[in-house]
């Protein structure tokens, strides 16, 4: 039995809790990345239930660009020609915090989905019309936005 899933989030709670007690503006990144057969990169966390896009928090000093670049390698193995394409912006709004998210893609890239086994417990390509039964609620608003074409959302 892997104590991964366990440790990483007692992590993830407690850095909960310390956002929690700081109320900071926070930015984060997803990044949807597409192979050849319009299969879209999903991966799944050890400490979050379900299938979302790559992504994280983009560190200070980081463009968006820069950190969907490394948590796209980080997380998934993936190595991406950057700068990637903005595709839309969202606000997250909670009572302990003020988060926005921006979306953006890899257009260009290499490489096969390899998860850390840590962070990352599995990470690979969908078809659009065959996503897991379990993907991120956001997630798939996010998808539909950007491959049916919608208007992306405010919130996300």
């Amino acid at each position: 039995m892997s104590l991964a899933g366990p440790v990483m989030r007692l992590v993830n709670g407690l850095r909960q809790r310390l956002l929690a007690l700081r109320k900071p503006l926070t930015l984060g990144v997803r990044v949807l990345v597409r192979d050849e057969a319009g299969r879209v990169l999903l991966v799944r966390h050890s400490y979050i239930a379900g299938w979302h896009m790559p992504g994280g928090g983009v560190s200070k000093g980081e463009s968006a660009s820069d950190a969907g670049l490394r948590e796209l390698r980080e997380e998934a193995g993936i190595l991406a020609d950057g700068p990637l394409r903005v595709l839309s912006f969202h606000a997250r709004l909670r009572p302990w915090a003020s988060d926005h998210v921006v979306v953006l893609e890899a257009v260009r890239w290499t490489g096969t989905p390899k998860p850390d086994g840590l962070e990352i417990v599995e990470a690979a390509f969908f078809p659009p019309d065959a996503l897991p039964p379990d993907v991120n609620r956001a997630t798939l608003r996010r998808l539909a936005e950007i491959l049916e074409g919608r208007e992306a959302a405010e919130h996300w």
